[in-house]
């Protein structure tokens, strides 16, 4: 076997040992390897003119160390199981350890992947086996009794400038974690290749992955790592690479660099808890022109998407900060944590966004993220921050799509596990109320296999809903015909006359304006709920002109005053929507020479929040404060929000 050994750890070094180990044979040094191909039956049902996929990329299991110590016993296989249709049970736990409440997903998944955090595989899997070295440290049975004391001691690390394991459990050179970690990871892997689908069937697409989770003077700066197949290194942690710089770097070396038939990406996720560390472009100081251009071309490689919405809330955009010019958008209030008081990072960075302090930045929001990547492509010719957007639960229950407004009983065992706490403020952070059930990531792929709905996610053709199963299709070309939504082969000549969602349209000096077609479809729910009907499509468009940039907001389909509402009493939905909506729409400022991007928004009538829900089951004299607060919203608008398409004009 040919060993690939880079710019790694020692302790890298020995995780990519023992995990190639069984891979297979590599040719002689002298031959180049020949391209692996995975070994599966061909998907009987392949549409080259795509279908659409839904799953989940963020999840955690009991592997995860703020998971099992708030009593989760879900494991990788029971959370495939769940994503595929099966129940799970989950906390509070009886004196046997099971779980007493049962949960089951109302249709089943596509793909998922679980996405458990690197950081602490090993000190967990010490910490609870009987007869390992630390078993019996106060360290470990700290963590064993559970609760805010077992997670804090492990978490406060991540925030460190200098992260280092606890010596106690790991050892003074961390091997004993390291290595106990290995362990864990190939239980993760084993679960990942149960639940694939190598059958021509093609049901399930299950990832190999794992959640990256540096979290800076309490900034979140976390991403899920999504493996292409089952051909993969271990897993980096926040001590080896404390910078996501050296993260991207140590994947390339041990992934696409080392390993015959790797390919990863990483996405990024919860911005909105990151004080403006999570895409702040530093001063280049001495770093040429040619250094940054190649920074950001590996950066724009790494991380083609974006998580714009989950359980902690929505990450597109926020009204009020600085940097971005153009009217307040309405909708930017949706599914947002207060701080008291609100400060404008500006220009620079904070701290503790995940307890809710410290400062916003426009580049916590996707949009003002976008809008960054457009300055930096005017000044060194390369945009670091191309994202395509996806949506997840980040379920600490294991429990991948469960994001139904009607059945929502927490994502954090016993942290959230009762009405009480749902409906409360939170206990380690801030949550309770505040947080939602999450959303799901939709693909556009040739058929359900690893392979497609990997390179979909690299090409960015996908899209994130905040839950519902909306079908969004949106094109962009500059000879794309205005009345495509009445064509049957909308899809045919969207392709072949445009670019789909996470395409680009290269410009001349004399392009015409691009015409740009988005079609929607209401999620059909089930037998038991159907879903909510449309209210209106949008395009959200921005730009850069000279130095500054810009954003607004056009309604295409749709109409935002069609009088629907909700009954709060009952949840019963009063008024008129549609179950299909399409526009085509030409951008009637249009510059040839200004970058721009434009993303599709499409959201439903208005439905009760979760909240609302749960607060209208409990008995009136029980119900908390927070049921009658008026700064919790009562009704919900559920909406999709597509990749952008950027325009590019040449230089």
């Amino acid at each position: 076997m040919k060993l690939h050994v880079h710019t790694m750890k020692r302790s890298m070094y020995i995780a990519i040992l023992v995990l190639t180990a069984g891979c297979r044979d590599e040719p002689p040094a002298t031959m180049p390897p020949a391209p692996w191909v995975e070994t599966r039956e061909p998907c009987a049902a392949r549409d080259p003119l795509r279908k659409v996929f839904f799953g989940d990329l963020h999840v955690h299991t009991a592997n995860s160390f703020d998971a099992r110590a708030f009593d989760v016993r879900t494991l990788p296989e029971d959370a495939y199981a769940f994503a595929r249709g099966e129940p799970v049970q989950l906390p509070p736990l009886d004196d046997k350890g099971r779980g007493t409440q049962t949960l089951r997903i109302d249709r089943p998944l596509d793909f998922t992947a679980v996405t458990d955090h690197s950081e602490f595989l090993g000190e967990v899997e010490s910490c609870i086996t009987p007869g390992s070295a630390p078993y019996d440290t106060q360290a470990c049975k700290t963590y064993r009794a559970g609760g805010q004391n077992a997670i804090v001691p492990f978490g406060i690390r991540l925030t460190l400038a200098d992260p280092a394991r606890d010596a106690a459990i790991c050892g003074d050179d961390g091997k004993g974690c390291q290595l106990a970690a290995l362990t864990v990871w190939r239980r993760i892997q084993d679960a990942a290749e149960a639940a694939y689908d190598r059958t021509a069937a093609c049901r399930f697409t299950s990832f190999v992955a794992y959640e990256y989770s540096a979290a800076p003077l309490y900034s979140t700066m976390h991403r899920n790592v999504i493996f292409r197949s089952e051909r993969v290194p271990a897993p980096v942690t926040f001590f080896e690479q404390p910078s996501p710089d050296g993260l991207w770097r140590e994947l390339r070396a041990a992934c696409t660099d080392g390993i015959n038939g790797c390919d990863v990406l990483a996405i990024p996720h919860n911005p909105n808890e990151s004080n403006g560390r999570m895409f702040f472009v530093e001063d280049p100081g001495e770093k040429t022109i040619d250094q940054q251009r190649a920074e950001a071309e590996a950066r724009a490689s790494m991380e083609p998407l974006l998580e714009i919405y989950q359980h902690k809330g929505d990450s597109e955009c926020m009204n009020g900060l600085a940097g971005v010019v153009g009217l307040p958008d309405e909708l930017c209030s949706f599914e947002k944590s207060a701080r008291d008081p609100f400060r404008d990072c500006g220009d620079g960075v904070g701290a503790g966004g995940i307890t809710r302090r410290g400062c916003y930045s426009s580049r916590d929001f996707v949009r003002g993220a976008l809008l960054a990547g457009l300055k930096e492509a005017d000044r060194i010719g390369v945009n670091p921050f191309r994202f395509g957007f996806i949506a997840s639960t980040d379920t600490h229950n294991g429990t991948p799509g469960a994001v139904d407004e009607h059945r929502f009983i927490g994502h954090r065992g016993t942290e959230d596990d009762t009405p009480a706490l749902q409906l409360g403020t939170g206990m380690l952070t801030p949550g309770g109320i505040e947080f939602s059930p999450g959303g799901l990531a939709a693909v556009w792929a040739e058929e359900n296999s690893r392979g497609a709905i990997f390179d979909a996610l690299r090409r960015r053709e996908t899209y994130a809903t905040s839950g519902p199963r909306i079908a969004v299709r949106f094109f962009g070309g500059f000879a794309l015909d205005d009345k495509l939504c009445a064509d049957p082969k909308l899809v045919e000549k969207g392709y072949a006359g445009g670019v789909p969602m996470g395409g680009t349209l290269d410009g001349t000096p004399t392009s015409k304006a691009p015409t740009f077609v988005v079609s929607a479809l209401r999620d059909p729910g089930t037998g038991e709920r159907a879903g909510a009907q449309l209210q209106r499509v949008q395009i959200v468009k921005g730009w850069l002109a000279g130095k500054d940039v810009f954003q607004q907001v056009f309604d295409v389909a749709g109409d935002p005053n069609n009088g629907a509402a909700v009954d709060l009493a009952t949840c019963t939905p009063t008024g008129k929507g549609a179950d299909s909506l399409c526009a085509t729409w030409t951008d009637p400022d249009f510059h040839a020479d200004r970058q721009s991007f434009y993303y599709a928004r499409v959201v439903e009538n208005p439905t009760c929040r979760w909240s609302t829900i749960t607060c209208n089951a409990q008995v009136p004299a029980e119900r908390p404060p927070t049921c009658t607060d008026p700064n919790v919203p009562r009704t919900i608008q559920e909406r999709a929000w597509t990749s952008p398409i950027w325009y590019r004009p040449r230089r």
